[in-house]
């Protein structure tokens, strides 16, 4: 393992190196990516925001959540840039947001093409989830 995985204030990162994690990993096709504004409010109100750097100090991964710490914690973004991705950063960043609230479950709404990868790490399918957009 060539990373590390750290809890932060989101209003601690650098913006530019956050959006280009997002467009690496894929994810930045389904954010507001072009609305630096929205983004830099996403990343600073999320209240649980866990990093993945390499050995250099690149970020290569985000986990932004909103939790109670209690009862769930609404695991909003997780994001690895592609060359990382299948190394183990995205389930490490899950683990991390697991330890900062244990009680509490997890959910998340999947990106299309990663669907078949959470059932491998333990979640489970729930179909009543609704989105009722702005």
């Amino acid at each position: 393992m060539s990373w590390t995985v750290e809890r932060v204030e989101g209003s601690s990162l650098d913006l530019d190196e956050v959006l280009g994690v997002y467009h690496a990993s894929g994810l930045g096709e389904r954010r507001p990516v072009e609305d630096t504004a929205r983004m830099a409010e996403m990343v600073r109100r999320a209240n649980l925001v866990l990093v993945a750097r390499d050995a250099d100090g690149a970020l290569i991964g985000i986990a932004r959540s909103i939790s109670d710490f209690s009862y769930v914690t609404y695991l909003s973004d997780i994001a690895v840039v592609r060359t990382e991705q299948r190394s183990g950063v995205g389930r490490a960043l899950i683990d991390a947001t697991r330890k900062e609230a244990p009680t509490a479950k997890i959910v998340l709404l999947s990106a299309p093409a990663a669907a078949e990868y959470y059932p491998h790490i333990g979640f489970t399918a729930h179909h009543s989830a609704w989105v009722l957009n702005p």
